[in-house]
C-alpha cells in the first residue's frame, strides 16, 4: 500500500498553520460578538470581521490541503 501523505510535498500538514488560526480567530470573534451582546453593548463590526477572516482561513486552509481530512 501507499502512502498517500508520501506524495504531497508538504507531508500530512499541508494547510494545517491556516486553519489552526481560522480556528483561533473564528472563537476570538465569536466569543467577542457573544460577550458584547451579553452585555447589552452593540456588535462592532470588527467582531463580525474577526470572524469572517477566520472562516476564510479555515477555508483556505483545507483548499491547500486537497479536501482531505
Amino acid at each position: 500500500m501507499r502512502d498517500e501523505a508520501a506524495d504531497l510535498p508538504g507531508g500530512n500538514s499541508r494547510g494545517a498553520i491556516f486553519r489552526i488560526f481560522g480556528v483561533i480567530l473564528v472563537i476570538l470573534g465569536w466569543l467577542n460578538i457573544m460577550l458584547s451582546w451579553r452585555d447589552g453593548f452593540e456588535v462592532v463590526p470588527f467582531h463580525a470581521v474577526l470572524l469572517g477572516t477566520g472562516l476564510l482561513l479555515y477555508l483556505i486552509g483545507s483548499i491547500r490541503r486537497g479536501g482531505r481530512s
